[in-house]
């Protein structure tokens, strides 16, 4: 049988991604964001709870300083009546109160934004949100071959026990990294707990076998249907597991 993780097991090199979906039980909703890096900069990072957010924050400050904080540093979740994540400070414009709908929560918010400036790779800027009433959407930004942002968003169904994937990149660790492209991946949700659904993701980030361990740092939050501000958050941090 294969793995419910096998979508992101293929992947070598997935960058950031993030995946929203429901548990097995139909109690909860999920959210995963993870983040993997090759360079220094981006390896010395970690994910924090402060507040009514998730941050990415610097494990070793004078390290991050040799890449870009302003794409390094951010508040990748931000909690309220409804939940928004991103892979940048474009989390903040999601609007997951009060719109309409989850795509149109994300249109509204991720209009001034494009990808990310990082030449020559232009790193797409992936978002995800969840409204008060449960619906869910996903969004990516990347750049087409006329160098003008393209855009997709993704109306998700609800699927308990299934979640819905969007990455950076499309897996592959070679050079230029190529953009993730085609439709969200589904993935299968089988864990309780948040820590065991975020133990099964970090696995499947580095599966036996593999030489290559890309991994920086994960968070999973189960979300209460109906009731979102009841949650449940397991994160991960690889340098607090395997300290340099």
């Amino acid at each position: 049988m294969n793995s419910p993780w096998e979508s992101l097991m293929r992947m070598l090199y997935p960058g950031r991604l993030l995946i929203l979906g429901g548990d097995a039980a139909g109690a909860n909703h999920v959210l995963i964001y993870a983040i993997t890096g090759r360079s220094p900069s981006s390896q010395a990072r970690m994910l924090e709870v402060e507040g009514n957010a998730i941050w990415t924050k610097p494990t070793d400050p004078e390290t991050l300083k040799k890449g870009n904080p302003e794409l390094l540093v951010y508040p990748a979740v931000i909690f309220g009546r409804g939940i928004a994540v991103s892979n940048g400070r474009q989390t903040v414009d999601v609007d997951a109160e009060t719109a309409g709908s989850a795509v149109a929560g994300l249109d509204a918010g991720l209009g001034p934004w494009t990808y990310e400036p990082d030449a020559p790779i232009y790193t797409p800027r992936i978002t995800g949100c969840i409204l008060p009433n449960g619906r869910a959407a996903l969004s990516i930004i990347k750049r087409g071959p006329d160098g003008l942002p393209f855009r997709a968003f993704y109306d998700l169904p609800d699927r308990p026990g299934w979640g819905f994937m969007l990455a950076t990149y499309a897996g592959d660790n070679r050079e230029p990294l190529q953009a993730f492209s085609g439709e969200p991946l589904e993935i299968g949700l089988e864990g309780a707990t948040p820590e065991e659904t975020a133990e099964a993701a970090y696995t499947a980030l580095h599966p036996e076998g593999r030489s290559n361990d890309f991994r920086v740092a994960l968070v999973c939050v189960y979300a209460r249907r109906g009731a979102l501000q009841e949650r449940r958050i397991a994160v991960i941090n690889r340098h607090e597991r395997n300290p340099l």
